[in-house]
């Protein structure tokens, strides 16, 4: 079960002076890692921070506003946005933070054993609270398994095992996850000539603009490998009707590629504790994000593999790849090699209590201050912003939640799994 931890709180002052430091200073912690997961969970609890409602409200700069509400949703089907980037990010940062834990804990005197118990307890755990979470609200327990806590759940124990492997091996087994995978997916058949796609949810309307065709169609919407899986497996639970498509096209079975996404986070997160120079670590990542993001859209443009995010094709899992790399070397560059933290520290309050603030927005707690803020101030109480009002309640709701975290970060209560 959930667990508090005490740990050392990073001094705010302290911090700041530290922000104009020339030089990497010394630290308990990897500051930076903890920075871009406050950075993604952020952006994940904002909801899009009421940007697609201003853009409804907008009648000036339309395209501009059109562009920002296009990066706070996901995709329709292939492509990327920066919300696209949230999950694959949360998981590559489980995947940097194993090596510092597990570190840490073989330096107390941990067996084997304990901590391969750990693991399996940290996976059932997650599945568990992906799936409660999930049931909030429904008649009955929602079993399902796309959400990025089910997911993570799924391979941690697979991850935890690879972290006692050499780098070369991770990355021959993240290689072998993602040809295995696309090959599944390649030899499974396509859909007969004439098939009605309203059938698994997709709509002619949908279909036309956003399906996929020639080879690529492998990886359409509800019609491919995984769909099928799921037919089966999300009928073997106790359901108040028959499982028939994911609305969205989310799958269970992406939690294969997405090991290989938290592979590739391992990889960094080795690369980041080696006593390599940290100026060398820094152009690392940039070249490994740089080659993921050449051979991802290589891949889908050849017609090899589509970049998809909801069903988590290798393409993605590579080109996503690239991207966590490049913000990876970003917090990285500016947080721990050139020692400016001040500007971090909100985010870091956020980054230590990942777990915390997810489950206050996805247990009802963000609606609840929403609804506060909205009956003590007025529901029209933002409306002299204009076009600007929708972002300024989120943002305040968003601020509320924040000082929670920060309640909690100053008393050095952390919620750990």
């Amino acid at each position: 079960m959930t667990t508090i931890e005490q740990e050392p709180r990073i001094d705010s002052l302290r911090v700041v002076r530290e922000a104009f430091a020339p030089a990497l200073l010394p630290t308990t912690r990897l500051v930076s890692l903890d920075a871009y997961r406050g950075f993604v969970m952020l952006l994940m609890v904002s909801a899009g921070l009421g940007i697609a409602t201003a853009e409804q409200r907008a009648q000036h700069a339309r395209p501009f506003w059109h562009f920002l509400a296009g990066q706070v949703d996901h995709v329709q089907w292939s492509g990327c946005s920066l919300w696209d980037l949230i999950q694959p990010s949360f998981m590559f940062i489980v995947g940097v933070a194993l090596p510092f834990s597990l570190a840490k804990r073989v330096a107390k005197g941990e067996s084997f054993s304990r901590l391969l118990l750990h693991a399996v307890w940290r996976s059932l755990l997650l599945i568990w609270l992906g799936i409660f979470l999930s049931s909030i609200g429904k008649p009955q327990t929602n079993f399902t398994f796309e959400n990025v806590l089910t997911q993570i759940g799924l391979g941690y124990t697979f991850l935890f095992l690879l972290a006692w492997t050499r780098p070369s091996a991770q990355l021959l087994a993240a290689a072998l996850i993602l040809v295995s995978y696309w090959l599944a997916f390649a030899i499974f058949p396509l859909p007969r000539h004439g098939f009605d796609y309203s059938s698994v949810g997709v709509s002619i309307d949908w279909h036309n603009p956003f399906g996929l065709s020639g080879f690529a169609a492998h990886w359409d919407k509800n019609t491919n490998f995984a769909a099928n899986f799921d037919v089966w497996f999300l009928n073997l639970f106790p359901r108040s009707q028959r499982f028939a498509f994911n609305a969205g096209g989310y799958l269970t079975l992406s939690f294969i590629p997405s090991l290989a996404t938290m592979t590739f986070g391992l990889l960094a997160g080795e690369l980041l504790r080696s006593d390599r120079p940290a100026d060398r670590k820094f152009w690392i990542l940039v070249a490994c994000g740089f080659l993921g993001l050449i051979l991802g859209t290589l891949f889908d443009r050849t017609g090899m593999c589509p970049i998809v995010k909801r069903i988590w094709t290798p393409a993605w899992t590579i080109y996503a790849g690239g991207w966590t790399c490049l913000l990876l070397a970003a917090f990285y560059g500016i947080v721990d090699w050139a020692g400016w933290r001040g500007w971090a520290f909100p985010l870091v309050v956020v980054g230590m209590n990942s777990i915390a603030i997810y489950c206050m927005s996805n247990a009802g707690f963000k609606g609840f201050v929403l609804r506060a803020v909205r009956t003590h101030l007025g529901s029209g109480f933002f409306e002299w912003a204009g076009v600007f009002a929708p972002i300024l309640e989120s943002a305040t709701v968003l601020f509320i939640l924040w000082l929670i975290c920060y309640w909690m970060y100053r008393r050095k209560i952390f919620l750990r799994i």
